[in-house]
């Protein structure tokens, strides 16, 4: 007899459970059980239809037509109006349908970090709005939602309860002495790892890996789990489809490890993804590890674990391809791409609130072109920060700029070619197999806000402008601002891609090489396929089709999808700089 899947799902949380907690697996199990049904939610376990069928590879619904827009709730401001509710404006009546879905940046009270130091994961700030906003806006938007999962603000009631020593979040934090044994410990920060506070039983020493807000949480204690395990199902409750496992890689700590990637979070990971199968089969879950390629992708697991991942390589090999203009090192990378498991995909990107992070970098391009790139981001006004390493020096972690500035030329100057780089960038980031994921100063073609940078004084904070609403809107219509340059054309792009099944997230990829001026690939689906072809130069760009694609392909002229023109007669198709042809065959 086939034994039911909520049946076979309840095996695999009971045989997580053993596995990081041994023989309090039962209790664990039927506190589980309890938990089944709250908040609401329609669950297979309790015989409910999910909200999104899967479709036929198990991604819960993804197609070409999906994008995600990265936003803070509060990037674009509207006087008398709660910054929610100006984002669900703007979206509908700005982007409508081109982008498909929301990451709403963390919306919960905090005390740094621009919201990753959260003091309350159950409530929206005041000044945002409420979740009556969230719950509005997942009416028209997926909305993707922050579960801020490796610490907590050192100023919540969890934190304050430890230092009184009150039950039970006395036992929610790791505490440890300094020793050698910590040296191993990989940090992306160049801070203390540990944070003295004193409690009723004398000094203590916290974990705080990456700052003294931000105090690391202890997932050896079951009742911290089961915490995030409610939160995750109130986000739920309020349309919240898609959850994004922040500095997930750093969960679980044992002293003597690099505590990085350890069984045990991964595990952990493995059992949000079956808690959600069983209640929520509905939800994606995403993954945050800004970390070298084949550490990212282990959090696919077997096609057990994250839904999907981030494609952290992308941002700076991009960059690195289009300021060098040698698309070399992006091709030689992207032709040994393997495809996301069944039922999984990557989230693809290039700028983000955080950054470009550079670890992802480490063993696709050689140290000098590394340097090159570093420096390169600083010669435009950007600036760097750096993580601490083992031996106790420091090394680059991530590059801080807007994306659209980190195109510019020397000096932050534009060179007439500034837009064109750009959108290049922009496009290539859409072609590639996976989600995109857009930032909003990426769509708005921001530039670096140096006196936001100044008056922070935080290196992050030159790529997280708020927008006024009428600033911005005057932006988007004059042609004379990089806005007004970037902004129709990007959802022109959109557009055009959500039309094509042959960029449905899991739709083939095969990367063409024609030399280090053009980066190229072929999406093909069993409906159609498109050649992608990017001009990373300055300079004109004549290829020869014939010799790479198949005879089946071959014929007199393509049609351009961006442009609506036919190129490609002969065999032969001549780019001018920068430019993009997406060719139909």
């Amino acid at each position: 007899m086939k034994i039911p899947q909520s049946a076979t799902t309840m095996m695999h949380i009971y045989s997580r459970f053993e596995f990081l907690y041994g023989e309090r697996a039962a209790s664990c199990m039927k506190r589980f059980e309890m938990m089944v049904g709250r908040y609401g939610i329609a669950s297979s376990y309790m015989s409910a239809t999910p909200q999104l069928s899967k479709n036929g590879n198990g991604s819960a619904g993804w197609s070409e037509k999906d994008s995600l827009l990265i936003t803070y709730a509060d990037s674009i401001l509207q006087e008398g109006e709660y910054p929610l509710d100006s984002l669900r404006s703007f979206m509908m009546q700005r982007v409508g349908k081109a982008i498909s879905g929301v990451h709403i940046l963390p919306f919960f009270p905090y005390t740094s970090d621009d919201g990753f130091s959260v003091q309350n994961y159950r409530e929206v700030r005041e000044d945002l709005g409420g979740w009556m906003h969230i719950d509005r806006l997942a009416q028209e938007y997926r909305v993707m939602g922050d579960v801020v999962i490796n610490h907590v603000s050192s100023k919540s009631s969890w934190f304050a309860d430890f230092k009184k020593g009150v039950a039970p979040a006395r036992d929610y934090f790791l505490v440890t002495e300094p020793s050698d044994e910590l040296r191993k410990v990989t940090r992306p920060r160049n801070l203390p790892l540990l944070t003295p506070v004193k409690t009723p039983e004398g000094q203590k020493h916290v974990w705080t890996t990456f700052s003294p807000d931000q105090v690391d949480l202890d997932f050896s204690n079951p009742d911290v789990l089961f915490e995030f395990l409610d939160i995750i199902l109130l986000y739920v409750s309020h349309g919240v489809t898609v959850l994004r496992l922040d500095a997930i890689a750093y969960l679980w700590k044992r002293i003597g490890t690099n505590c990085i990637h350890l069984p045990e979070t991964h595990e952990v990971t493995k059992l949000i993804r079956n808690v959600l199968d069983l209640l929520a089969p509905h939800v994606t879950i995403i993954t945050e590890t800004n970390v070298p390629h084949q550490e990212n992708i282990s959090y696919f697991g077997m096609g057990d674990e994250a839904h999907m991942v981030y494609q952290f390589s992308l941002p700076p090999l991009l960059l690195h391809a289009l300021l060098r203009e040698d698309a070399t090192w992006l091709t030689q990378w992207a032709s040994g791409l393997e495809p996301a498991p069944d039922g999984c995909s990557f989230f693809n990107f290039t700028a983000s609130h955080d950054g470009v992070g550079v670890r992802p970098l480490e063993g696709l391009v050689p140290d000098d072109e590394f340097n090159y790139l570093v420096d390169a981001v600083q010669k435009r006004n950007g600036r760097v920060s750096y993580k601490k390493n083992s031996d106790g020096s420091e090394s680059p972690y991530e590059l801080n700029i807007t994306y659209y500035d980190a195109l510019s030329a020397e000096g932050g100057t534009d060179d007439g070619f500034q837009t064109q780089r750009f959108l290049c960038s922009q496009s290539i980031m859409l072609a590639f197999q996976g989600v995109p994921g857009i930032y909003i100063h990426a769509l708005t073609g921001s530039k670096n806000d140096l006196k936001g940078l100044t008056e922070k004084g935080y290196n992050r904070a030159i790529n997280r402008m708020q927008w006024n609403r009428k600033d911005l809107e005057h932006a988007i219509d004059d042609e004379r601002t990089s806005t007004g340059q970037v902004f129709d054309r990007y959802l022109h792009l959109l557009k055009v891609r959500s039309s094509q099944p042959a960029f449905h997230p899991v739709a083939s990829q095969v990367v063409l090489n024609f030399g280090p001026s053009v980066f190229a690939l072929i999406r093909s689906s069993d409906e159609s396929a498109i050649l992608c072809m990017h001009n990373v130069t300055a300079n004109e760009v004549e290829l020869d089709l014939n010799e790479k694609l198949d005879g089946s392909m071959l014929k007199d002229g393509y049609r351009d999808l961006i442009r609506g023109d036919v190129r490609g007669k002969g065999g032969r198709v001549q780019l001018d700089p920068f430019e993009v042809l997406w060719l139909k065959l």
